[in-house]
Order: structure tokens, then sequence, then C-alpha cells
């Protein structure tokens, strides 16, 4: 841990959580990720050894606590009550950034399994079809490929191979659009209306799609400021 030997609450809360990967750690976290594989999901570029440490850090600062799981020889990771009170400090810093740093997304920040992870963890459980429901991403783009949800009232699952059912729903959409969908900077239903983003499947299903999710936590801090925007230009 960095030391910035001054006596500053500022200073000491950079010590604890600002360096590099240990915001998006939390943010995981906070979103539900509690085993060490799921944080790699949610972080594919953070090596493994670095996540080590950063985990033992934010352990040692008493920000998250390590538990025993379910199954033996499972750790689950879960954020103490100062770890939880880091919820507002991170949707600050998005705020701050769809205000002043945010723009359309670079090529190399489309990447489908990380988009798909992120749905996957912000599935709305009591929007679901009471039975299984398999959804199928056409993703097109530099990055595109083909990808699944697989939905169950009580479970999600996210697979990058065929999931072993047959597609009940088809999306097709260049990954950056659904990328700007899921932010806010775009809105859903003008995708569609633009057909941007194309769903195949019963029209039950194809309705009901978007009330799946609850999208990026920042969707409304999003929409806001591109509604501002548009009535400033």
């Amino acid at each position: 841990m960095f030391k910035y030997h001054q006596y500053c609450p500022v200073a000491r809360a950079c010590e604890v959580i600002a360096d590099r990967w240990t915001p998006l750690i939390v943010r995981e976290l906070l979103f539900g990720s509690r085993h060490f594989n799921e944080l790699q999901r949610g972080l594919p570029r953070i090596s493994r050894s670095l996540l080590v440490a950063r985990l033992r850090h934010l352990e040692d600062s008493g920000v998250i606590e390590r538990l025993t799981g379910a199954r033996p020889n499972v750790t689950e990771y879960t954020l103490t009550e100062a770890g939880n009170d880091l919820a507002d400090v991170i949707k600050q810093l998005g705020t701050w950034a769809i205000k002043w740093a945010f723009n359309d997304p670079n090529r190399d920040e489309l990447d489908p399994a990380l988009f798909l992870w992120k749905m996957h963890q912000r599935v709305d459980h009591g929007e679901l079809p009471h039975r299984r429901t398999v959804v199928q991403f056409d993703l097109t783009g530099r990055k595109g490929r083909r990808v699944w949800l697989v939905l169950v009232p009580r479970d999600v699952s996210s697979f990058l191979k065929p999931p072993g059912f047959p597609s009940d729903l088809i999306v097709r959409a260049d990954v950056s659009v659904l990328y700007r969908v899921w932010t806010g900077f775009v809105d859903y239903e003008d995708a569609v209306r633009q057909r941007e983003i194309v769903l195949e499947g019963p029209s039950a299903l194809v309705q009901a799609f978007p009330r799946w999710f609850m999208w990026s936590p920042l969707v409304d801090v999003a929409r806001e400021y591109r509604e501002h925007r548009i009535l400033s230009a």
C-alpha cells in the first residue's frame, strides 16, 4: 500500500481504496460478486496475483472479510460495514465521470463477454418468466460473437459457448450499441425503433425483454445528462 505520509482524511482514504483496480473490485462486490472467479469475470484484465494482493489489502484495511463458503475449500468475499459505506463513493465517481470524462466507448472497451457479465449481474428476478428462458445475443462489430444468458426465476447463468438448450429469444445488435444502451446514453426504445437492436422470438418475450434487466446503476444519471446536453445544444 502506498503511503502519502499526510495526516489528512482524503490521503488516508486514497491509501485504502485508490490503488489501481481497487475501486473496481469494490464495485464488483457491491454488484454481488462473492467468489474469486466472479471477480475475475468482472475484471478480466487484472492478473490473478494482483487480485490476490488487492483483496488481501482490502481485508487488512477492514473493507472486506473472507468467509468460508457453503462448499469446502470455497472462500467468499463480502463487504464489511465500512465496505458497504463506499457505495455512495463509487456512485459519485461514476456520476462525476458521466459529467466530465465519459464519451462513446473505445474499441478496446467493447468486450462482449464483459457486457454479458454486466447483464448477468443486473437481472431483475421478479420480472423473469416462470420457466427457463434462453436469450441468444448475436453481437456484431469488431469484437462480435455469439453469447447466451439462461434465465430462470432464481438463477442466471451466462455462456460463451452453446448452453445446450434451444434459444427462446434472439437479440441482434452491435456490441457498441448495447453498451451505450446499458449506460443510458442511448434509449432502448429508440435503438429498437431504428433497428439498431433487433429481437426475434415470441412477441411476449420481445415485449418483456427490457424489463428483465435493471441496466447500469448510473443509467438515470446518464439519461439526465443526455437530456441536458440535448437541451443545451
